[in-house]
């Protein structure tokens, strides 16, 4: 299990202005040009309102270096690792690859394919509000940039892992349907731990998941596909098949490459049990589970 504070880099607001607390082992924590820089950005996250278009960034030269290293070291790795409907979905996006896209623009690509729109976030953003705003076609995503000194790496969730992963697998019709099921399963949870329950499942999901297709195994999961490193490295992992009970209970450490990997037989086989997970989720699945894992013992 995780807990969701622990991807972000807290946000406070006080006498001093915003403050970005980033960790001592981040590659910005001793810049403080970048530190500045990312407290720019989440003021401008929490200045706005809902119901108005996302805060336009003026990215640097810099910035939009980082973005030009990803999207180039990334796009030939999706023909030999990400699932076909991952591809297709990429294909259809169309996000530019030379620079870096407002979310206005990113929200404007994808609301035809799918309906889903992007709002920012200054940083963390509530469990169940984030989950539960998936059921709306929302999602909730950061606009800076990870730290220049290591373009292909970040400690933390930032645009390119939220526009270029997730952006990307909301566009594909099948796991923007998977998505909007989750995020009803979250307005359907009263307990945090039923929460947590999903989000675990969503993580090694959405987040980490893995398919076959044609004999080969393939990845899903927007971690994985906006991850430089993680993406050469998945196919090497203990692999399992999909267990909805060890997803939702299994230990596991945020900050290194996922060790376990849970499968699909297929696309389809995914849909179906993904799908249906997500549909009849509530309170009670996690102790449901658990009973008929004894009986089966």
């Amino acid at each position: 299990m995780f807990e969701e504070a622990q991807l972000y880099s807290p946000v406070t607001r006080g006498e001093e202005g915003v403050v970005v607390h980033l960790g001592a082992d981040h590659p910005g924590a001793n810049d403080p040009d970048y530190r500045a820089r990312r407290a720019e950005i989440a003021e401008a996250a929490l200045e706005w309102t809902p119901g108005t278009p996302a805060p336009t960034i003026v990215y640097t030269e810099e910035e939009q270096n980082v973005w030009r290293t990803v999207t180039r070291e990334l796009a030939p790795k999706y023909e030999r690792y990400a699932c076909r409907a991952f591809r297709e979905a990429y294909a259809a996006l169309g996000l530019p690859h030379g620079r870096i896209p407002q979310l206005e623009e990113v929200s404007a690509s994808l609301e035809p394919l799918t309906g889903y729109r992007y709002v920012p976030a200054a940083g963390l953003v509530p469990l169940g509000e984030f989950y539960g705003s998936l059921a709306d076609r929302v999602f909730h995503s950061t606009q800076y940039i990870r730290h220049p000194a290591a373009p292909l790496y970040t400690p933390e969730p930032d645009l390119i892992h939220e526009v270029i992963g997730h952006g990307n697998l909301l566009a594909s019709p099948e796991f923007a349907e998977l998505n909007l099921l989750a995020g009803q399963a979250a307005r359907r949870c009263e307990t945090e731990a039923a929460l947590k329950f999903l989000a675990d499942v969503f993580w090694f999901t959405i987040e980490f998941g893995v398919l076959y297709e044609d004999g080969e195994l393939q990845a899903y999961g927007a971690g994985i596909l906006s991850s430089y490193g993680e993406i050469e490295e998945f196919r090497s992992m203990e692999i399992r098949p999909i267990d909805f009970l060890e997803m939702g209970t299994l230990e596991y450490d945020i900050t290194r490459y996922q060790p376990v990997l849970y499968s699909a037989e297929s696309m389809t086989h995914l849909v179906q049990e993904l799908g249906s997970f997500f549909a009849g989720f509530d309170d009670e699945t996690p102790d449901r589970l658990k009973a008929d894992d004894a009986m089966s013992a």
